[in-house]
């Protein structure tokens, strides 16, 4: 299920907005202010952001921007009480795909949240490629299969996953909460301890050094990325 950030001070809002999200089975994410949005937006990656207007210091235009300078794509759904169509047009210019004006129906939230990720849906690319080649590890995950240096190498299913899940972030950190949530289930695993000692058993099958891995990197305080090789 998709992954929604809320961005909004007001603390009523924030529970409001998370227990309507959570009824239907979004996992959520939520953040007080801009700047925490800012940082669980880089080390999350949300499938979509709903973000508050008016915040103090860092407001959601500037948010927005900001967003939007760092390339990242996903779709940000406004949040104000203010429904001027200056205020409409001065959301949309700062990087939002669509605004909604407080108080809103719970039915009308719901179905722009459909809305916008189901057009992300159709905006991704068909299939990233499904062979990897690591040095001299060769992984299919569509078969799921994979060898190094000419030789079979067992990866087990969760393995295969947790490569999967690195290959389609495109270089940019997976946090260990998101490994869980997505290869264990999210409340199979308490502990992150999990993620780590399955990255230890794949390093120490791709690598070629394990204590210097070059393509499975960790992202301290946050999670893994894979360095992908240069064609």
């Amino acid at each position: 299920m998709s992954r929604i950030l809320i961005i909004e001070d007001e603390l009523p809002m924030r529970t409001a907005l998370n227990d309507c999200l959570k009824s239907e089975g979004y996992r959520v994410l939520t953040a007080s202010d801009g700047e925490s949005g800012l940082t669980k937006v880089m080390t999350e990656q949300p499938d979509l952001i709903l973000l508050d207007v008016m915040m103090p210091r860092l407001d959601g235009y500037a948010v927005a921007k900001e967003l939007r300078r760092l390339g990242k794509k996903m779709p940000i759904l406004m949040l104000t009480a203010k429904g001027m169509v200056r205020d409409r047009v001065s959301g949309l210019d700062s990087g939002a795909d669509d605004y909604l004006v407080k108080p809103f129906s719970t039915d009308e939230l719901l179905a722009r949240v459909r809305a916008l990720l189901r057009r992300t849906a159709r905006a991704i690319p068909s299939e990233l490629p499904t062979n990897l080649q690591l040095g001299s590890t060769q992984i299919d995950l569509a078969r799921q299969t994979s060898s190094k240096n000419g030789i079979d190498l067992h990866l087990t299913a969760k393995e295969f996953a947790m490569i999967r899940l690195l290959f389609e972030a495109q270089g940019e950190p997976v946090t260990r909460e998101r490994f869980l949530d997505v290869v264990w289930g999210y409340t199979a695993f308490p502990t992150t301890r999990t993620v780590d000692t399955h990255m230890a058993s794949l390093r120490a099958k791709i690598e070629t050094n394990p204590d210097d891995p070059r393509f499975l990197k960790t992202v301290h305080g946050v999670g893994y990325r894979m360095d992908l090789p240069e064609i």
